[in-house]
């Protein structure tokens, strides 16, 4: 009997083809994520993609023959843990697909903070070109010392396009050893404390959970340097959006890029919206023509590969 697929939001036609071209599965499209809607035609299915709706024990309690859920990235803050866990659903992830792009994403968001691009950009449409050109304060990447918060793999693909500015590396993660930082070019340092106190630039890289959950706060980003640049494209969460917003606005440090919100959708009341000294994407660093297709093919042969019993292990969340 072939094995039914929920699609659940549209994926990239690269991975759907996986499907099309395999005579043991069957698929169907669920555009509509509501909550009322997947109650109503989730528990027809063996096996499920999830981009970013929320599957909890409202929904899964229907969904007795469900059997594994591939998520469309690395995160998993949107499934409910303890119901898979105890229900024996696996849960897996995108390891490998997304590297590249968000890494790249995080030099982006650099270079345009340091360069303030925003306003050179602005002054040349305002017909300003080089009038306030002198006044306005960008840095170079060049022999500054970034942090890196944790070290899987899009950290470790960040440390390569990092030493290609000539940059200082240290890395924050108790659970990466010495060795394997230092063969990727880095520095393993076992306080946060005193590597923000050091670093120019931050960069996060940890999902959110009770202990990452408001890990740089005020206390925090007092004791780093006035000239320094945070990047999150990990999860909403990690800082505290109030204490970001207030350490820019008082100059505490330099500028901030995000590419994720405590609350997605941003809240259009959100105070970071109106903050010139933060650059802004709405959660899309993985958004690249050529990711969308990494991921889709790799969220669906985690499935096909689930059902073959030929999975990576790197693939399967630990529950």
């Amino acid at each position: 009997m072939k094995k039914k697929i929920a699609i659940i939001e549209k994926i990239h036609d690269d991975g759907i083809k996986l499907l099309e071209n395999n005579n043991d599965y069957e698929f169907k499209i669920i555009n509509d994520s509501s909550e009322e809607n997947l109650i109503k035609i989730l528990p027809d299915f063996d096996a499920c993609t999830l981009r970013v709706s929320r599957l909890d024990e409202k929904i899964l309690k229907y969904c007795n023959k469900l059997k594994v859920i591939s998520r469309h990235g690395v995160g998993y803050d949107n499934v409910d843990l303890d119901y898979v866990r105890k229900n024996n659903i696996s849960l897996l992830i995108t390891a490998t697909a997304n590297a590249v792009a968000v890494a790249e994403h995080v030099i982006y968001m650099m270079l345009s903070v340091s360069k303030s691009i925003n306003q050179y950009d602005q002054e040349v449409r305002l017909g300003n070109f080089k009038k306030n050109a002198q006044n306005i304060k960008t840095f170079e990447l060049f022999n500054k010392e970034i942090l890196i918060i944790g070290f899987g793999r899009i950290g470790q693909n960040l440390i390569k396009r990092c030493k290609g500015f000539d940059m200082n590396v240290k890395v924050y993660d108790p659970f990466v050893d010495e060795k394997t930082i230092l063969n990727h070019g880095g520095k393993k340092i076992t306080n946060l404390e005193e590597g923000l106190n050091k670093c120019d630039y931050l960069s996060l890289h940890v999902p959110l959970t009770e202990k990452t959950k408001n890990l740089i706060d005020f206390s925090k980003l007092k004791i780093m340097k006035k000239n320094s640049i945070i990047i999150n494209t990990a999860r909403g969460g990690i800082i505290n959006e109030n204490d970001l917003n207030k350490a820019l606005n008082e100059k505490i440090i330099f500028g901030a890029g995000l590419d994720v919100f405590n609350v997605e959708p941003v809240d259009i009341k959100n105070p970071l919206l109106k903050n010139n000294r933060v650059l802004l994407s709405p959660h899309s660093a993985t958004f690249t023509e050529e990711c969308k297709s990494r991921m889709s093919i790799e969220t669906v042969k985690n499935i096909i590969d689930f059902f073959e019993n030929k999975i990576d292990k790197s693939m399967i969340v630990k529950l």
